[in-house]
């Protein structure tokens, strides 16, 4: 890769982008000031002595002047925002000291660029977060129907809540007052218009799966237990192309799902989870590790009625009857497991990994 001659820092707004243009071989620095249009900037960069290398930090107004940087030729950095390193002490914050300051980042490599993906891969992305935003309105409107519901002393006691029967509930209580009664239809009305909302960006997702290029990517994550389309599609969206994480922990780490770490001296503490990256695709990871919970094994025969099934019972019903190959001696003797992590396995009779089929979401 060519070294660049010129170096631009954009500080990019809705309105407006400031450039930092910082020649490198004379160290010769200026700036321009263009409106928000992506075209216009990129026909700045474009314009520019070559080779020209381009940055800017990733925020609200998307990738699409990234995009448009590279179709003219022009590389482009979008740096993380949360690692680009800042002076404690240096409290004068303006576009042309932001700009110059993402242009030296750059000369000096400091900056860590974010994934920049494609047109068709961000619309999906906006969908599956569009579904998401209308899942956590619906949940408040339910908070708030509930809450409601229970300040004028009203309980639902026939089973577990927002089913048919429940909705059937809802519609007959009468609470008296006009003004009661007019708050509480109009809970209900969110709620409706939301499920409505719900369902239809659900069906949409799942119509634009079939001839998409992550077709064959979701089903194989479906294959996964405690994934299914919907959960599937989200993480195809949010992480985009898996093959990037050499291994299983670069993505942990990506979705903020490892633990965070203070090492001094001989001194190694691992505190909880970091939460940094993408928290739309850690919050997939976690539903989903709550769907891959196995459901509770029925008890022995010798139990009573309705008494769930004990560890023991639990680990009698799902042991294998013939021990694992890799677990088995020449002679037929079983050999002792050599890590704990096969030891507990061994012990939870969970040697064999496609027993069990995945629970739908």
């Amino acid at each position: 890769m060519a070294k660049a001659r010129t170096l631009v820092g954009l500080d990019v707004h809705a309105t407006k982008i400031v450039a930092a243009v910082l020649d490198a071989e004379t160290g010769e620095l200026q700036w321009f000031r263009v409106s928000g249009d992506a075209a216009e900037a990129a026909a700045l960069c474009g314009g520019l002595p070559r080779p020209v290398r381009a940055t800017y930090e990733a925020g609200p107004t998307g990738y699409g002047l990234a995009r448009e940087l590279e179709r003219r030729g022009v590389r482009c950095v979008v740096a993380a925002p949360s690692k680009i390193p800042r002076a404690s002490g240096d409290r004068v914050k303006t576009d042309r000291r932001d700009a110059e300051h993402l242009v030296r980042l750059l000369l000096a490599g400091k900056l860590h660029a974010v994934r920049v993906p494609g047109a068709e891969e961000e619309a999906l992305r906006d969908l599956v977060r569009a579904r998401e935003a209308v899942r956590q309105d619906l949940m408040r409107c339910r908070h708030r129907l509930s809450k409601l519901l229970l300040r004028h002393g009203i309980r639902f006691d026939d089973g577990p809540t927002w089913t048919d029967r429940h909705r059937a509930w809802l519609a007959s209580i009468e609470l008296g007052r006009p003004a009661a009664q007019a708050t509480l239809l109009d809970a209900r009305g969110a709620v409706d218009a939301l499920l409505h909302r719900r369902d239809a960006l659900e069906r949409r997702i799942v119509a634009l799966l079939g001839d998409s290029p992550w077709a064959t990517q979701v089903g194989r994550l479906r294959c996964l237990r405690g994934i299914d389309t919907l959960t599937a599609a989200g993480l195809c969206a949010e992480i985009g192309d898996f093959e990037r994480f050499a291994r299983a922990e670069q993505m942990m780490s990506y979705v903020g799902l490892v633990p965070s770490e203070s090492t001094t001296g001989e001194r190694r503490r691992l505190g909880a989870i970091t939460k940094t990256g993408s928290g739309h695709a850690r919050r997939l990871l976690v539903e989903a590790a709550w769907h891959y919970r196995p459901a509770r094994m029925p008890g022995p025969a010798s139990a009573p009625p309705g008494r769930p099934a004990r560890r023991g019972d639990r680990d009698r019903l799902e042991r294998p009857a013939t021990p694992a190959p890799h677990l088995a001696a020449p002679g037929g003797t079983r050999q002792a497991p050599h890590d704990h992590r096969r030891r507990r396995r061994a012990r939870t009779g969970r040697l064999l990994l496609g027993d069990r089929p995945h629970r739908m979401n």
